[in-house]
C-alpha cells in the first residue's frame, strides 16, 4: 500500500448523533456515567427525608444519625453534580464538533503505508500508524483511538470505502 488512498465522507449530523447519543449517552441524569449516581442520590434523599420525618422517634443520643445521613446525601449530590458537569461538557464538545461537520465542505480520510490523515476543510490532523493503539468496528461505525481519536459512521461512506478502511485499520493498528 504505497500509494495514497482517499475516502471522502459525507457527514450528516444525524448519522453522528445516532452513534454519539446511543444508549442515553446524552442524558444528564441517566447516562451510563451518571445513572448510578442519580439512583444513589435519590435513595439517600429518600432515606434522609424519612429519617427527618421520624426524628421524634430517635433518642437524644441517636440524633447524630440525622447529621450523618445529611452528610451522605450531600456527598452523593456533589458526586452527581460533578458527573452531570462532565456529561454536559462532553455534550457541548460533541455539539461543537457536529456544528463543524455540518458546515464543512470537505471531509476526507487519506492514508498510505506510513500516515493517516483526517482533513476537514482546511484543517488536517496527521498521525503515524504507530500513534494509534486501538480500533473498533461494528455494523454502525469504526472508531480509532490514539494521538487523535475518531469515529466514522458507516452511513457516511460507501460500502466499498467502509470495507477498505476496516481492512486497512486491521492491518496497521495492533491492539
Amino acid at each position: 500500500m504505497s500509494e495514497e488512498k482517499v475516502i471522502v465522507l459525507k457527514p450528516r449530523r444525524e448519522d453522528f448523533e445516532e452513534i454519539y447519543f446511543s444508549g442515553n449517552q446524552g442524558s444528564l441524569l441517566f447516562s451510563p456515567t451518571t445513572k448510578s449516581k442519580t439512583v444513589l442520590t435519590i435513595a439517600s434523599a429518600v432515606i434522609t427525608a424519612l429519617a427527618f420525618l421520624l426524628k421524634d422517634q430517635f433518642s437524644q443520643e441517636n440524633q447524630g444519625i440525622l447529621y450523618f445521613l445529611s452528610f451522605l446525601f450531600l456527598l452523593c449530590a456533589v458526586f452527581l453534580s460533578v458527573s452531570v458537569n462532565k456529561v454536559s461538557r462532553w455534550k457541548r464538545q460533541v455539539a461543537g464538533y457536529l456544528n463543524i461537520l455540518e458546515t464543512c465542505k470537505v471531509y476526507e480520510i487519506r492514508f498510505d503505508r506510513n500516515f493517516f490523515v483526517v482533513a476537514i476543510d482546511d484543517e488536517k490532523e496527521t498521525s503515524e500508524w504507530k500513534d494509534f493503539n486501538y480500533f473498533e468496528n461494528n455494523e454502525k461505525f469504526i472508531s480509532i483511538e490514539g494521538k487523535y481519536s475518531y469515529m466514522f459512521p458507516k452511513k457516511s461512506m460507501s460500502e466499498k470505502d467502509y470495507s477498505l478502511l476496516k481492512k486497512t485499520l486491521k492491518e496497521n493498528i495492533t491492539s
